[in-house]
């Protein structure tokens, strides 16, 4: 914020609700009043036209009414407005206004009052041009060196300019390579204009060159005709400047030489006649407008920018001379003349807001009072000293931004699940092929205890599970009021999710304009997926899960999916999932185990999280803290890296089909250029079957297509079951190695770093550089792994052969008592054994391997581990004998 504020010599407010913009307001002596004094022309894309002359009586005194000299509403937007010598015959100044299909120059006269009322201002049309483009903006100059007059050169929207020479339009030019419209100005020095390009680049056209290049009513003659008609519009001097420029002034003072200034949307820039840089100042801003004012010192030039941030600051080339704080923002600023005092500085906002303001501060008349001596009281101030460094040290213990007793008061979200499925599906364009798609509602609240402004709810679930609205838009809350949304919940793609959990978003802003943001997390029923199903004797994939409390009747942990007249599913129970396959859970009569079976390993996934899930809460209900799961079994990792392999052959299926893709995309456009030369020809040719060869690629590129479609929706799928796969793991090497909160965080982040799988970004490379991390870092054996330097660039490998050595690696140092951390000295705590008891084993040659033998290979030690604790009770396949239903 500045020190200094910019004094307030005169200012009103435009209309209500009216909208301006840079070229909304010029300053000049518009009647030729002959006095010297400027007066104040604004037009707004209202439409009103308005004129002042400002006459305060003291500094800061709002408008007068004698101040409006005119007030008139044109009947179209006013998009400039500049004052020259634009009417033949005489040499003074007129109003030209410029609207979207109109250019109109006026004629400002006023006659003396006879009564109190003042003089009266009126205005006359001279003559006005209908344009047949729309119009961007305008500027004006003696164009080709003429004298006592000015032209007008007008920029259309498709970068045409226009040139009028007063009451009659000259000519047209169509700028090349042209894509939006530029800020546009003349030199009269080099008698050229000077634009900036959507290339960002500055560009500098003369006037003569103009004059005798193509007319761009001409277009539509042969090339012949153009050839012979005149010269192709070519460009005198280009500039890169890498960025889009805001304005662009051209300025010739007395002291200093003749420059072009373009302030762009970073950077404000000043160069020569010919288009070489004089200097170039990098803004720590965004800035909104400027002006080059004046030459106070011989080879200098002055300039005013203002900001977004209300600022506006004087420079002296380069250099920062003042700075100086603004009520708006400045969309344009002007210097003017105003009754007798010079250099009054005009700015006009967006929204209306005219001031006319000068630079200075006003003395201060405060002088301190005198303090009386007094003794200091040292322990005094020692003890106050000790207070606030206590309360200081309590206060930056919490690491949240605001308060804990604030953070949750404003705004609360809950989301409440039905416990039971909707009665009747409410899901929408499924593409599960089974007979009924089942849905669960969702029951949103908002409670608001402030004013809420731009509310926005947004509910999100993991694909392939859908809601039939994600996004709501509600009005502005009010203080302790509440809002409530119904939607439903519903599995819409082929496979099963990696995930039951939702998220809601709350997005809103303060009334003071700060945006917050309130969330809260559901959990969706398992029912949602599947539905009970007799259960399998025979599973391809088998896990088995060990706890510390006997085993728990299916009756009392799956009500839902038990039916209370059988017995028989009170240890033994069957799940079958909505896209076909199924899954079997046995609890053991003799052991504390359950054991989960199924044909394909991702959906062991969600029922093990499930079981567990529902095991902790029916033992918290019965106030036992010490129930655990563990896990003694070997990790799967042969399955899960079969389910790596498919889903990286589908990306690189999917690179293939992209490639294809683009060589019949160039071979299409080949021949259809070829076809487009045959039929443009006068004379006509055979065609020489053109027309078979695009056919037949216009089939292949369609099919091309269609396959890649099809692949992606299959490396959907992939990816889909590749998280719930990888989700297992993360679980089952959590129970085995019975890993902290934090140490599973680390784990997730490591092989979950992905929402989506992209081309550019995939799954393979991401686990990869993370794992290798880790292996670096916390879980390296020495300081040569240590010293190792990772590539920074991630890409697409070859195959998955380092992926998967990396991930048997992993697992080897965990077993081996690694410890996941990402502090600093974490590598020298690489030999600890785990909080879970296992103990360090020497160094075998496992880490040498690149392939793991097979699904039923245990970890050195880690096996002899799990032997001596299932002594006591049955053996894994003695165990599946016996609770074979």
């Amino acid at each position: 914020m500045s020190l200094f504020k910019a004094r307030d010599w005169w200012s009103t407010i435009l209309g209500e609700k009216e909208e301006f913009d840079q070229g909304c307001m010029c300053v000049a002596d518009v009647d030729n009043s002959g006095s010297g004094q400027d007066k104040i022309i604004v037009g707004s894309y209202m439409g009103y036209l308005r004129i002042f002359n400002p006459h305060p009586v003291k500094p800061g005194d709002g408008v007068q009414p004698q101040d409006l000299l005119l007030e008139v509403q044109l009947r179209e937007p006013i998009l400039q407005v500049e004052v020259g010598k634009f009417v033949s015959g005489t040499e003074g100044l007129h109003l030209a206004v410029l609207h979207c299909r109109k250019l109109c120059v006026y004629a400002v006269s006023g006659t003396l009052g006879n009564v109190e009322h003042g003089n009266q201002y009126q205005i006359k049309l001279m003559y006005e041009h209908n344009l047949q483009r729309m119009a961007c903006n305008m500027t004006y100059g003696p164009f080709g060196g003429v004298k006592g007059r000015d032209l007008i050169c007008i920029q259309s929207m498709d970068g045409m300019l226009m040139l009028f020479e007063q009451e009659s339009y000259a000519f047209g030019r169509f700028l090349p390579g042209f894509l939006l419209p530029g800020p546009l100005t003349y030199s009269s020095r080099t008698d050229s204009f000077i634009t900036v390009s959507s290339c960002r680049q500055v560009e500098s056209y003369k006037y003569q060159v103009l004059a005798f290049a193509t007319d761009a009513d001409e277009r539509q003659e042969t090339e012949q005709q153009k050839l012979s008609s005149g010269k192709r519009l070519a460009v005198d001097w280009v500039l890169n400047i890498g960025e889009q420029a805001l304005d662009i002034c051209v300025v010739s003072f007395n002291q200093a030489v003749s420059s072009v200034f373009v302030l762009g949307e970073r950077n404000f820039f000043c160069l020569k006649d010919n288009g070489q840089i004089r200097f170039m100042k990098k803004l720590d801003y965004s800035p909104s407008c400027f002006i080059p004012y004046c030459s106070v010192k011989e080879g200098t030039i002055n300039t005013l920018i203002g900001n977004h941030s209300k600022m506006l600051n004087v420079y002296q080339d380069v250099t920062l001379k003042w700075a100086t704080q603004l009520p708006h923002i400045p969309v344009s600023v002007k210097v003017a003349n105003l009754q007798d005092l010079k250099g009054v500085i005009v700015t006009l906002s967006d929204n209306g807001h005219l001031q006319c303001s000068y630079l200075g501060t006003d003395p201060s008349l405060f002088q301190a009072p005198r303090v009386d001596s007094r003794e200091i009281n040292y322990e005094e101030f020692d003890a106050e000293m000790k207070e606030l460094q206590k309360i200081i040290k309590e206060a930056t213990k919490t690491q949240d931004i605001l308060p804990k007793s604030d953070k949750h008061r404003d705004l609360i979200v809950t989301a409440e699940v039905s416990p039971d499925l909707d009665a009747e599906s409410q899901a929408i364009d499924s593409e599960v092929k089974a007979e009924t798609v089942p849905s669960v509602t969702v029951k949103i609240t908002i409670q608001s205890r402030v004013t809420a402004q731009k509310p926005n709810l947004a509910v999100c679930v993991q694909a392939p599970l859908a809601v039939t609205c994600d996004q709501f838009v509600f009005d502005d809350l009010e203080p302790d009021s509440s809002e409530t949304v119904v939607l439903s919940v519903f599995l819409k793609g082929n496979c099963s999710p990696s995930e039951l959990e939702g998220n809601c978003v709350f997005s809103y802003n303060t009334p003071t304009g700060i945006p917050k943001v309130a969330q809260c997390n559901f959990r969706l029923p398992l029912q949602l997926i599947c539905f009970p199903a007799q259960p399998s004797k025979a599973a391809n994939h088998k896990l088995t899960i060990d706890t510390n409390k006997p085993p728990i009747s299916f009756l009392t942990i799956f009500p839902d999916f038990v039916d209370p007249c059988e017995d028989g599913q009170a240890n033994v129970l069957g799940f079958q999932f909505l896209t076909g396959s199924k899954t079997t859970v046995l609890a053991s009569k003799t052991s504390q185990r359950y054991r989960i079976q199924s044909d394909q390993l991702e959906d062991l996934w969600l029922i093990t999280k499930e079981l567990t899930l529902r095991l902790e809460e029916h033992f918290k209900k019965q106030n036992c803290k010490d129930f655990a799961c563990t896990f003694s079994g070997s990790i799967p990792l042969q399955e899960y890296f079969e389910l790596i392999d498919q889903h990286f052959e589908l990306r690189l299926n999917a690179e293939k089909f992209q490639e294809l893709l683009s060589e019949r995309a160039v071979q299409f456009r080949a021949i259809e250029r070829r076809l487009l030369t045959r039929f443009k020809d006068k004379t006509p040719a055979p065609l020489q079957h053109l027309d078979t060869l695009l056919e037949g690629t216009f089939r292949e590129v369609i099919a091309l297509a269609d396959a890649a479609e099809e692949n992606q929706a299959n490396m959907f799928q992939a990816f889909t079951k590749l998280k719930s796969a990888t989700h297992l793991v993360i679980m089952l090497i959590s129970l085995w190695q019975k890993l902290s909160t934090d140490q599973v965080a680390i784990l997730e982040a490591t092989f979950l770093p992905l929402a989506e799988d992209t081309q550019e970004l995939g799954w393979e490379e991401t686990v990869d550089a993370a794992i290798s991390y880790l292996l670096r870092t916390c879980l390296s054996k020495s300081s040569k792994e240590q010293a190792l330097t990772l590539s920074s660039q991630l890409c697409m490998p070859k195959d998955t052969s380092r992926l998967k050595k990396n991930i048997t690696l992993f697992c080897d140092r965990l077993a081996k008592g690694g410890r996941l951390s990402l502090s600093t000295d974490s590598a020298t705590q690489a030999a600890a054994v785990m909080p879970g008891g296992c103990t360090t084993i020497p160094e075998s040659d496992l880490e040498e391997r690149t392939v793991i033998p097979g699904s039923t290979a245990m970890f050195p030690n880690h096996g002899q581990t799990a032997k001596q604790k299932s002594k006591t009770g049955l053996s894994e396949d003695a165990a599946e004998e016996e609770e074979k239903p």
